[in-house]
């Protein structure tokens, strides 16, 4: 397996440890008011918001919040939120991309060249990183029941799978952009209970640093990560479990 599944576990590992502090609810309500805004109220014509509520329901929010905030904004006065994103480098040469969602775009640009320039990193020009990162549908579930791995790796290889990788109790798909819909038709058809299904960016080389070194970077990640104007943090460092329970 590439040093991206290797990323994507450790990933997930900590979106976990994310969950626990309550900011995952706020990015997620803010993911449902932008797929209302762009393509309207009705789950079923609208893929955005449909897979927005499966991530919700993944992190365990009370479907009472999500009802609220689909009512929110699909009426009048709900915030309106554009989705800006930000390139550059943290310290020794990492690359990091971040996604947004913001109803003040100043003010995102202001903290997010902040976080970076505060921690010994710089803020690029878009488009100056997109050579490092492929888009990727990647879908995080746990291990069906009586699961026989090997055809179910093979059936979803079938589906448009590029990798699929078992680790403990989960599994973890990534697939190219164009089959997102494809391998998301084959787990609603076997129904799967998918936990979380996004399109991110996939590094195509991996940084590698010591301990030190790793923790200056990830001390930059989370406080990115923290900010609330931002969804989404995808960077290039290589960070193994030992690396990560130091931090």
């Amino acid at each position: 397996m590439s040093g991206h599944s290797k990323w994507s576990t450790i990933k997930r590992k900590k979106g976990a440890l994310d969950a626990k502090r309550g900011k995952i609810f706020t990015k997620l309500i803010k993911e449902i008011s932008v797929a209302v805004r762009e393509g309207g109220g009705d789950v079923e014509s609208n893929p955005r918001l449909r897979l927005a509520i499966q991530n919700a329901k993944g992190a365990n929010m009370p479907k009472d919040n999500i009802d609220r905030a689909i009512k929110k904004a699909a009426g009048e006065g709900g915030d309106a939120y554009v989705e800006p994103t930000y390139e550059g480098y943290g310290p020794f040469g990492v690359a990091v991309y971040v996604e947004c969602a913001t109803d003040n775009t100043n003010r995102t640009v202001s903290s997010v060249r902040s976080i970076f320039t505060k921690n010994g990193g710089s803020l690029g020009t878009n488009g100056s990183l997109q050579f490092l990162f492929d888009r990727k549908g990647v879908f995080t579930f746990k291990t069906p029941e009586n699961t026989d791995e090997d055809e179910f790796t093979l059936e979803l290889i079938d589906a448009g799978a590029e990798e699929v990788e078992f680790d403990e109790d989960y599994v973890t798909v990534t697939c190219a952009m164009d089959d997102f819909g494809s391998v998301q038709k084959f787990l609603d058809e076997r129904e799967v209970e998918v936990e979380n299904a996004e399109l991110q960016r996939i590094p195509n080389t991996t940084k590698r640093l010591d301990d030190e070194e790793v923790a200056k970077v990830m001390k930059m990640i989370d406080a990115l990560e923290d900010d609330d104007d931002v969804q989404k943090v995808y960077h290039n460092l290589e960070v193994t479990e030992e690396q990560m329970a130091n931090l």
